[in-house]
């Protein structure tokens, strides 16, 4: 293997720094140019990380992806959340959380005062003010008690710089609920249903609408949902075209997703194309 596949490998994912580091090292790349090692050297740099001896974070992922890291809260300890919140907000300006608790927020307010928690999502984020946000992302929910897993969506979507349309409680038990919401979910790039008990509301959308429509089976229902699983099936069975389905209560997954496809719809590159 040659120095450029080596290279090639870093940059597409499938060779560690480590590993690239250590071929390089290895006899067969000896005395090679210096223009070989600058090239070297450079890709990579472009996969950079931050070394936290109990976090890497991804510091090269929005050049990569367009959207920097988000910190999943859940079961890190306070000193390692301020740690983390302090280096991604020194970078980027803003640090977007998801699964935090409310004695996170408290501690992480200690430090930076303009943070904001949302109980209902479990949101925490810092954010930059008077953000542009563009498109259009209609979220829906069957039922008010999806609405926790709707807001994580929504909001995750929304930091991204999306714009997004809330329309809940229109689950399937009251179809003309939603059809009075339909002219607003038809003028979206995305559409994302959030839905418990058996979760039909995708396919029914699925079934009205000409965008992607990304399915969020949630964990709200009684014994026989199984915790989501009755929903995820529904969901994953679908006879409607055009649905894709996250995991259980997954909302954040859910708005990075419809993010991306909102952001692409809204390039004039695509706009051009489909006028």
């Amino acid at each position: 293997m040659n120095i450029q596949e080596v290279l090639k490998q870093v940059q597409e994912g499938t060779l560690s720094v480590e590993q690239a580091e250590a071929m390089l090292r290895e006899e067969h790349f000896a005395g090679k140019t210096d223009v070989g090692k600058t090239a070297a050297k450079k890709a990579l740099m472009e996969n950079d990380f931050a070394e936290m001896g109990y976090a890497k974070l991804d510091t090269d992922r929005k050049r990569r992806t367009g959207f920097a890291e988000v910190v999943f809260c859940s079961g890190k300890s306070v000193e390692q959340l301020v740690s983390i919140y302090r280096r991604i907000y020194d970078t980027e300006g803003e640090v977007l959380g998801t699964r935090a608790s409310k004695e996170q927020y408290e501690e992480v307010r200690r430090i930076f005062s303009d943070v904001s928690y949302d109980a209902a999502s479990r949101i925490l984020k810092i954010e930059k003010p008077d953000k542009e946000r563009i498109g259009k992302i209609a979220v829906c929910t069957a039922g008010t008690a999806d609405i926790p897993v709707a807001e994580e969506a929504a909001q995750t979507a929304e930091f991204f710089g999306m714009r997004v349309e809330r329309v809940y409680d229109v689950g399937v038990s009251g179809l003309h609920r939603l059809l009075s919401r339909l002219d607003t979910i038809r003028t979206a790039n995305c559409v994302i249903t959030a839905a418990g008990m058996e979760g039909a509301l995708a396919s029914v959308i699925g079934g009205l609408v000409s965008v992607p429509v990304i399915a969020v089976p949630t964990s709200v229902g009684y014994g026989a949902n199984f915790g989501g699983v009755s929903a995820l099936l529904t969901m994953i069975n679908s006879c409607a075209n055009g649905v894709a389905t996250v995991n259980i209560d997954n909302g954040y997954g859910a708005g990075y997703l419809a993010a991306q496809i909102n952001r692409l719809a809204c390039r004039p590159s695509h706009r051009d194309a489909a006028e």
